[in-house]
């Protein structure tokens, strides 16, 4: 038995990974039980009725609520928690673990990332910041990345496709897209102050990556209680898929084409582009972020 039982929500994904790793999940609540915590367990049929009936047990009561899959479902969580004071657990087991590997929770190891989760809820959560996204009269928050450039046109094609399956139709979006990349005009104000832009790549980062690894901000803090605003100016086509691959490592930030600037508050505007954050789909642009500083409880 655990020396201090708690309530815990546990929220899955069923489809987490595409459905490859639909065993975390009923691995998480056994383990939880095991540790002597009561248990709710939520496994719904889609993401929006797993919502719903996610925030019914939370205002049932709970000491903490636990989600289990990727970034989406971290999105989700963050959703039902933000500035509420409850602390969020995440497990890790999709195809995106960006906001997972940013607080140090093992991403290709379950068992090490549940022992980390049975530690942390023996002691002080850690508080981090939190982004909302004001998106003509919708609010919605967010814990790693919005994007607003060729990352976010590449999620939007893939999701109009319906084939292949899987995680190769993502890589059939980023080849159709690279064919007819070119850099799209944008107004940003940024803490008040304008830039105007032909960027390839536009995004607003709390987090340090995006897209399963591409350290975007590679030295983003979740917790100053500002946003990495990162854009990418004008270059060829074959400068880009170049700098492409040192997004990965990091190893961009030098690069004249590359600016980050350490913000508060984000607008940007651009035509017949949509936004996505945490690889979820946001709307067309324009949009608003801003930071909301200490408004997470997370269980690392």
């Amino acid at each position: 038995m655990t020396a201090t039982p708690r309530a815990v929500v546990v929220a899955v994904n069923p489809m987490a990974s595409f459905g490859h790793r639909r065993e975390v999940g009923p691995r998480v609540v056994e383990r939880l039980r095991e540790a002597g915590h009561r248990v709710v367990a939520m496994d719904e049929a889609n993401i929006e009725l797993l919502r719903r009936e996610t925030a019914k047990a939370i205002q049932d009561g709970t000491d903490a609520l636990v989600v289990v899959g990727g970034d989406g479902m971290a999105n989700l969580g963050i959703d039902l928690v933000a500035e509420t004071g409850l602390p969020l657990g995440i497990v890790p087991s999709g195809t995106g673990n960006d906001l997972a590997d940013g607080l140090g929770i093992p991403v290709h190891d379950t068992e090490a990332a549940i022992d980390q989760l049975l530690a942390a809820l023996q002691r002080e959560p850690r508080t981090i910041d939190a982004g909302t996204i004001r998106h003509g009269e919708l609010t919605t928050w967010f814990g790693s990345v919005v994007s607003a450039g060729f990352d976010a046109t590449v999620n939007e094609r893939a999701n109009l496709m319906t084939r292949p399956r899987g995680r190769s139709r993502y890589i059939v979006a980023l080849m159709r897209e690279l064919a007819t990349l070119k850099p799209r005009p944008y107004r940003i104000h940024a803490d008040g102050r304008l830039i105007e832009v032909d960027a390839m790549l536009v995004s607003v980062a709390n987090n340090r990556s995006l897209g399963g690894g591409m350290r975007i901000a590679p030295d983003a803090d979740l917790a100053d209680g500002r946003l990495d605003l990162f854009i990418v100016a004008r270059m060829s086509r074959l400068r880009f898929l170049r700098m492409f691959p040192k997004v990965f490592r990091g190893e961009h930030t030098g690069l004249p084409e590359v600016t980050i600037l350490r913000v508060g508050s984000v607008r940007v505007e651009a035509e017949d582009i949509v936004a996505y954050a945490d690889g979820e789909r946001i709307g067309p642009l324009p949009i608003e972020v801003t930071v909301a500083p200490g408004a997470l409880r997370v269980l690392v």
